[in-house]
């Protein structure tokens, strides 16, 4: 059974640089990733990885080795712990090796790159990570897309083929938001080829090119995104759809980059949105109460427009409406907080 949390507990992809990164780089299933540190940096995130996939309903472990530093180490140096792990891991069969360093490897000044360009017999790719020298969750996330890229050679382009890049994999519904994206580029006759990097095997990131199309999880991905077009000539969409509105705006930006028409996808959805609100009426002019500031920022227009659709009056006896930490997610992101929203005020 996968039991979920609940989405006002869901934020889940906060936290250090190495975190960020290997949040991408254990979605490689048939890779391991190399902690190059102290035991406590690998079974912190490890613990949370576990958490995580096991409250989305994946059974499988992350595959998180630590080079274990300990006082020798960090005073004469950890390359040699580096190489011996990397071989450990290299002889138990893994497809590939992801070497992430952490704060205490990045300040002794390690050579991992050096370390990582030995001849192992299959890829080592190093992927800097050492907080302390300046970084969060998000700069480990684009150094770990960026270092899995670069491990790709360019390929042809597949007709009607995208790619969906950086989803992030420790949010509250994950899939359900790729099925969303899914769904709309399905009205549209179009297929996801690769998702990067999520569920995949190394062998598959070598399609990291193949794409027509890239599609961004958030503008915050706008750095690889352009990575990926220098390299790769591949355009890109600078986020999933958010709200009623973004569904449109995206089959339209999506049909714009393909060449292929979008008229009858986008009339398609507007008639499912009309419908999905007037499923709602039951809503209709409830009292609510506002909810954290966040309902002001830029980002939850989209969700401050649903509320006005279905009349939703703000009064401080109503009842107490969740925000989702990241807004809705297309038309069934918009259902499903609406869903919520109906319980709450009916309680």
């Amino acid at each position: 059974m996968n039991l979920k949390t609940s989405p006002s507990s869901s934020r889940r992809y906060e936290g250090c640089t190495l975190t960020g990164a290997l949040s991408v780089t254990t979605q490689v299933e048939d890779a391991v990733t190399v902690v190059h540190g102290p035991a406590g940096c690998a079974h912190h995130n490890f613990s949370l990885l576990h958490a995580v996939m096991a409250d989305q309903g994946c059974l499988r472990l992350p595959s998180v080795v630590s080079t274990d530093l300990g006082e020798r180490d960090i005073i004469f140096g950890g390359e040699e712990a580096l190489e011996r792990t990397v071989r450990r891991v290299v002889d138990g069969g893994a497809a590939a090796v992801f070497v992430l360093t952490t704060c205490i490897a990045g300040t002794i000044g390690d050579d991992v790159a050096s370390v990582c360009a030995t001849d192992f017999g299959v890829p080592v790719v190093p992927v800097p990570t050492a907080g302390f020298l300046g970084g969060v969750f998000t700069d480990g996330l684009h150094a770990a897309l960026t270092a899995l890229a670069g491990a790709a050679d360019p390929v042809p382009a597949e007709t009607e083929t995208v790619t969906i890049i950086g989803e992030k994999n420790l949010e509250f519904e994950v899939e359900e938001n790729y099925r969303e994206v899914e769904r709309l580029l399905a009205a549209l006759g179009v297929d996801v080829g690769l998702r990067f990097v999520r569920e995949v095997r190394f062998a598959d990131l070598a399609k990291i090119g193949a794409g027509r199309l890239n599609i961004l999880r958030e503008p915050a991905l706008a750095p690889v995104g352009e990575a990926l077009k220098k390299r790769f000539g591949t355009p890109y969409i600078s986020s999933f759809p958010i709200g009623m509105e973004g569904s449109i705006s995206f089959l339209k930006e999506a049909g714009s980059a393909l060449g292929m028409p979008s008229d009858d996808a986008v009339a398609a959805e507007e008639e499912r949105q009309q419908e999905m609100l007037a499923s709602f009426a039951d809503m209709r002019g409830a009292a609510f109460s506002p909810g954290p500031m966040t309902l002001h920022a830029v980002e939850y227009a989209p969700v401050r427009r649903v509320m006005e659709a279905l009349d939703l009056k703000a009064d401080t006896g109503g009842a107490g409406l969740a925000l989702p930490y990241s807004p809705p997610v297309g038309t069934a992101g918009v259902r499903r907080l609406l869903h919520r929203w109906r319980r709450q005020i009916h309680a």
